[in-house]
């Protein structure tokens, strides 16, 4: 015979029961713990979420009256009627563009009414906000540009203006440089400041007098060079013969009343060259207008030379050396050539090409054994002693 059992049934109360959240509750439940616990829910994936309870209508909570039987049941308006009727918002709709009694148009086809906002072209309506919208620059007009002044100078085939300045004698390229830089240089009446300015060959040119002042201000130097001393840039370990350019070395009987300033030796530059073996006169100067006069294209200053030779020296080969000789291929110009003494030549030339009279007297069988500058254009050596220098006079000329 089977033993009864007996089970026990614990009576529930309704109070205890807890009461089904609702959608909204439920999520804003998870939010807090997802916020709570970040670092964990990102360790481990979540769970899925239980479906939510189904909210059961509390006691004493009024229903929806269903009609009675038998009774008519009222019609619902159609959608479409409910749209056209107006509502309680119906002024702020007009104001949205929504008129009423019209069917709003959604799209990007669709067109506001006049006077209206119209709606967005997404189709949904947005939330308008009290900040202004900033303007799109693709939208805003550009300001306007400053016409361009014609270029009256710009002609491909006239020549540069500081090229110009230069053939008409005003000073060097490098000066007329300097000068357009600064702004005192007119072309027909209009400062020129722009560097490779082109102008016609008929333009008038006119130059500040301050460019003037800056031109007299500039000195030209004479220094006697002794042997082992280069021209230019030092080369070979030999030093350039503007090292011997110092107060210290400055001739005492020179008669310039120049006084020397450490600016004398900005932009000084040897017009000429001569070679590491050779001695004598050397100009060094800042005037471009010098250098050009002495070692320009078309200079036609002569430079006097002393020449000890060694060698026998016959007629036709003094011939070549005053005219008929080429170098390089090159046919030299004509040259003064004559005895000083036995064992002396004296050159007159009119072009100064590298180490030309050691090569010109190689050509006749002559050695040369030393060679010095004597005089440049009008401006003669004198007796300024080797290794010192003296200023250019105010009234000497080339």
């Amino acid at each position: 015979m089977a033993r009864p059992t007996l089970k026990i049934t614990k009576p529930v109360d309704p109070a205890a029961t807890p009461k089904a959240l609702t959608s909204r509750a439920w999520r804003a439940q998870q939010g807090n713990k997802q916020h709570k616990a970040p670092a964990a829910a990102a360790a481990t994936p979540a769970p899925p979420p239980a479906p939510a309870p189904v909210a059961m209508p509390e006691a004493g909570t009024r229903r929806r009256k269903r009609p009675a039987s038998g009774a008519k049941r009222t019609e619902s308006p159609p959608s479409n009627a409910r749209r056209a009727a107006p509502s309680s918002g119906s002024p702020d709709r007009v104001k949205r563009g929504f008129a009423p009694g019209k069917k709003q148009a959604f799209g990007t086809h669709a067109k506001p009414e006049p006077g209206t906002m119209g709606a967005p072209a997404s189709g949904k309506r947005q939330r308008r906000s009290s900040f202004p919208k900033p303007a799109s620059p693709m939208t805003s007009s550009p300001p306007a540009a400053a016409p361009a002044s014609p270029a009256r100078h710009e002609h491909p085939d006239f020549p540069r203006l500081s090229k110009r300045m230069s053939e008409l004698g005003f000073c060097s390229r490098r000066e007329a440089d300097e000068w357009i830089e600064n702004g005192w240089v007119k072309v027909d009446g209009e400062v020129v400041d722009t560097l490779g300015t082109r102008v016609s060959p008929h333009a008038r040119i006119e130059v500040d007098p301050a460019a003037s002042k800056h031109q007299s201000e500039q000195v030209t130097i004479l220094l006697n060079k002794p042997v082992g001393y280069v021209s230019g840039q030092a080369e070979d370990g030999y030093q350039p013969a503007m090292v011997l350019i110092r107060p210290e070395n400055r001739w005492a009987a020179d008669p310039s009343p120049t006084t020397f300033k450490p600016g004398h030796l900005r932009g000084l530059a040897p017009a000429g060259r001569l070679d590491i073996d050779s001695t004598g006169l050397i100009v060094f100067t800042q005037d471009g207008r010098i250098a050009k006069l002495l070692i320009g294209r078309d200079s036609a200053i002569e430079k006097e030379y002393l020449v000890r030779v060694e060698g026998k020296l016959s007629a036709e080969g003094m011939k070549l050396l005053q005219h008929g000789l080429e170098l390089d291929g090159v046919k030299l110009k004509p040259a003064r050539v004559s005895w000083q003494n036995e064992d002396q030549l004296r050159f007159v030339l009119r072009e100064g090409r590298k180490r030309q009279i050691r090569r010109m007297c190689e050509l006749v069988g002559l050695a040369v054994t030393g060679l010095k500058r004597v005089r440049s254009g009008s401006v003669p050596l004198g007796p300024l002693p080797v290794g010192q220098w003296r200023y250019l006079r105010r009234d000497e000329k080339f």
